[in-house]
């Protein structure tokens, strides 16, 4: 006997976080209802033009704006950036270069040195072995 294998649906909420876009910007017919597994997999394989311009000029989600201007999520709260932008507004910010971004930025390079450090650190056990005396 065959099992009938279910369609595995997701919020439009979850597939636009997966698609990377802003979902209040994306189409009515994108926020209402649910999105099939095969359908994100044909929007990311095949963008329509409207996902195609949702990712070139936004408005873009803070995690997305947040990679765009080299700082974190909670940098961006502190920086009183607390909506989607679009990518002439992060451009913008780029060009300004408030004092909150430039901090945030030093901040963000300073927790990816310290965190290279730490798995450096971790690595160098393993791979010098047994020590020789």
């Amino acid at each position: 006997m065959k099992s009938q294998q279910s369609t595995q649906t997701m919020k439009p909420a979850t597939a636009a976080k997966k698609l990377g876009v802003y979902l209040p910007a994306t189409p009515a017919s994108f926020q209402e209802g649910v999105v099939t597994r095969a359908e994100l997999n044909a929007l990311q394989a095949d963008p329509p033009e409207w996902l195609r311009e949702l990712r070139r000029t936004g408005p873009h989600p803070r995690p997305v704006v947040a990679a765009k201007l080299g700082v974190s999520i909670s940098g961006l709260a502190r920086g009183g950036v607390t909506e989607a932008l679009t990518t002439e507004q992060i451009e913008a910010l780029k060009q300004e270069r408030p004092e909150w971004l430039e901090k945030e930025r030093a901040t963000q390079v300073d927790v990816r040195k310290e965190a290279a450090r730490l798995k450096k650190l971790k690595q160098e056990p393993e791979e010098s072995g047994p020590e020789r005396g």
